[in-house]
């Protein structure tokens, strides 16, 4: 087998700095990767650096990566043919259409202006910087830094997987820079949705009792369907995302979700309005497809609230309404868990269970009750006095407090 030749590269002096010639591969616009002499600048001549002997330790160093990469030109594979040729293909085949349309949108929005460096040379460094220029060029808050720095994340994990890169990935150190913090999402309260049940019209008001009292994800609630529900529970089975139907998000979501007499109430009057229908689809278009409830939530349901002083909040906090709710009966946070069909607790915990105001003014009116509160109320000593005697005067001086 033929050994493949590590080079050792040029080491020479210009002016006052060490210089390094070398051969390197480079990815042409077209994608073809082609054989170039490059030259960089290794440090300057001072110090520790004084000799060519010292400078070629740093030339070894820079050319480690070069002589791995002979046997592999694809890593010298810019950043923007990395995600669009292999990265975003792979995420297409094997992810939800959802979430690639997310990871695409990222891409296109915030990273693909800084496609240009090379995969293998890509680092810690970079990830920073790129993400401190994102933050002050779109001016976005730390949530959505987070989703750029997980997606690059994900970028060099692939990367490594396919051998373009040998390194630990570049982004795991990163640190997110100074961002505006993540508005406080909102939880409807049971005495919101009472009122919200009694003022919107048909069926506006069975698909808010529906995401109000199974805390299904939006996307499944357009995806209910008469054969999953048999007047106790209901079975998640599928899921809408625009017009692409879909599993439901997790192995977990597909749990059954038990049905209160409330949303029974609700959902059999529907079913009766239909016609009894003994399968299909819950909730329909008038042309029989899923129903859009973005749109009715903006032609009915906003209009609703308005004259009643509502306020909407999107659907998702019917989601954490019903967490806390259920979080303020007693209820676990293991079964709360259950119930939204999580796959870690933390999640609910973090994310969906909501701590109302009064709830903190219950609890510190609990502490200011408590009778360790209250200690026995101590005498303060009086003060004492001493003398003390001269042949010629008397002086008096205070004496400290006794413990």
């Amino acid at each position: 087998m033929k050994r493949t030749r590590q080079q050792k590269g040029y080491v020479y002096k210009k002016g006052n700095n060490w210089m390094l010639r070398y051969y390197d591969n480079q990815e042409l616009p077209d994608g073809s990767i082609i054989r170039v002499q490059k030259s960089i600048k290794l440090t300057e001549a001072v110090g520790d650096y004084r000799t060519k002997t010292a400078a070629q330790s740093l030339a070894d160093e820079q050319l480690e990566r070069v002589n791995q990469s002979r046997n592999t030109p694809n890593n010298v594979m810019r950043l923007e043919s990395l995600v669009e040729k292999l990265y975003l293909p792979s995420v297409e085949a094997q992810k939800r259409v959802s979430t690639f349309h997310a990871y695409r949108n990222i891409w296109k929005c915030y990273l693909k202006p800084h496609g240009d460096v090379v995969t293998r040379d890509f680092t810690t460094m970079d990830g920073e910087r790129i993400l401190n220029e994102i933050a002050i060029k779109h001016k976005v808050g730390t949530r959505t830094l987070q989703h750029v720095k997980a997606f690059m994340s994900g970028v060099f994990r692939y990367a490594k997987r396919q051998g373009l890169i040998r390194s630990s990935n570049p982004m795991r150190d990163t640190v997110l820079p100074a961002a505006r913090a993540a508005a406080e999402t909102y939880a409807y309260s049971s005495e919101e949705i009472a009122l919200m049940l009694k003022v919107l019209p048909e069926p506006a008001a069975t698909v808010v009792a529906a995401a109000a009292y199974t805390g299904a994800r939006k996307g499944e609630i357009r995806g209910f369907r008469w054969e999953d529900y048999n007047g106790e529970q209901l079975r998640i089975t599928q899921a809408y995302w625009r017009d692409h139907l879909q599993e439901p998000k997790t192995r977990k979501s597909c749990a059954p979700v038990p049905v209160i007499r409330q949303l029974a109430e609700h959902l059999d009057a529907h079913r009766a309005r239909q016609g009894n229908p003994e399968s299909g689809l819950m909730f329909k278009s008038v042309t029989g497809n899923a129903i859009d409830i973005d749109s009715l939530a903006a032609d009915v349901i906003r209009p609703a609230f308005n004259q009643c002083g509502l306020t909407w909040h999107g659907w998702h906090a019917f989601r954490r309404g019903l967490a806390t709710t259920l979080h303020r009966l007693g209820v676990s946070d293991e079964t709360i868990q259950r119930v939204l069909r999580h796959s870690n607790v933390s999640v609910t915990q973090s994310c969906y269970i909501k701590t109302a105001d009064s709830d903190a003014v219950a609890a510190m009116r609990r502490l200011e009750n408590a009778p360790n509160m209250h200690p026995t109320r101590v005498k303060r000593p009086s003060p004492r006095w001493t003398c003390r005697h001269t042949e010629t005067t008397r002086v008096f001086a205070r004496a400290s407090y006794k413990d």
